[in-house]
């Protein structure tokens, strides 16, 4: 079985580095033997090589979806509406006609951009606020994380709910809520990191010679807060391919007629007896897109923790 996983781990280490540096003359040999090591050690470990690739299958997906669907997004086909899963409709059709897998398919791309780029925004200004506030100190940290606690009292579905309300349903909405709700939690995150590395004689080595503080921060804290910020970044993805669902389910999210999982599920619920395909499918696509994420982000754990 080690074995197994090692040859898997060269082979697909190897198709990923070629797919994402096509410029290959432009890449540094020791910058590739890096990313080779790290995508070696990251496929070392079964859980974590299943989570990694289940990622990178969503995100092909994502990508090349619109070439694989036999099917439009709302494509209605009245005749094969209501059909169980056959070799025409892989996972059947709805009660409108249109085809659940294609939906399915397409769908990836919706929630991957809309919870991905949330959790960027998140984690760049969860970054910038935590490392302000921790290498700071005084008034400034207190006035930050005070503000941050009093968002994290409440739970992130709640505080969704109420932002939505006021912001109104529709995929801006949702991404800002998405920044709204995970800034502070990433932001106390790097904060903790910053906090036990200004201490470090490095740091007090640059404070001597004059540095500014930005070069300071990103130049020789940053990059201690890089292991922790990437686990956390991975988790907070997967809170948040959650919680666009969940908005979706509660009809408060993206709205019909996108192929958003939470809503495909929700307008499923209501032909769950003759339908349960409809309902199915895109449940059991969001679980398997989480669950791979979080395996994904415990084998990134364990490999900074190696490194």
């Amino acid at each position: 079985m080690r074995d197994f996983f090692s040859r898997i781990t060269f082979h697909v280490s190897r198709a990923i580095v070629n797919t994402i540096s096509p410029i290959q003359q432009s890449v540094p040999v020791s910058g590739k033997r890096r990313i080779l090591a790290f995508l070696r050690q990251l496929y070392a470990r079964p859980a974590s090589a299943v989570g990694a690739t289940i990622f990178l299958g969503f995100v092909f997906l994502a990508l090349f979806g619109p070439f694989i669907a036999p099917y439009g997004e709302n494509e209605q086909v009245y005749a094969d509406a209501r059909q169980p899963p056959s070799a025409e409709h892989w996972f059947g059709t709805d009660n409108l006609g249109r085809d659940v897998f294609s939906r399915v398919l397409l769908g990836a791309r919706d929630i991957l951009v809309l919870a991905g780029l949330g959790t960027l925004l998140a984690v760049v200004a969860g970054t910038f606020f935590g490392l302000l506030s921790g290498y700071r100190g005084g008034w400034f940290d207190e006035l930050f994380m005070r503000f941050f606690d009093s968002l994290l009292a409440m739970p992130a579905l709640l505080l969704a709910l109420l932002l939505l309300g006021l912001l109104g349903p529709n995929e801006n909405s949702v991404m800002l809520v998405l920044v709204i709700v995970y800034t502070p939690i990433v932001a106390r995150v790097v904060r903790s990191v910053v906090l036990s590395t200004k201490s470090k004689g490095y740091v007090e080595a640059a404070q001597i010679q004059g540095e500014s503080q930005s070069r300071i921060l990103f130049r020789e804290i940053l990059p201690s807060v890089t292991p922790a910020l990437t686990v956390e970044a991975a988790l907070r993805f997967s809170y948040a391919i959650f919680l666009v669902a969940s908005l979706g389910f509660l009809g408060i999210g993206v709205q019909p007629p996108s192929a958003n999982w939470g809503l495909m599920v929700s307008e499923g619920r209501a032909y769950v007896e003759q339908l349960p395909w409809a309902l199915f499918f895109p449940a059991a696509a969001i679980a398997v897109l989480v669950i791979g994420v979080n395996l994904m982000a415990d084998g990134l754990r364990r490999v900074w923790e190696r490194g």
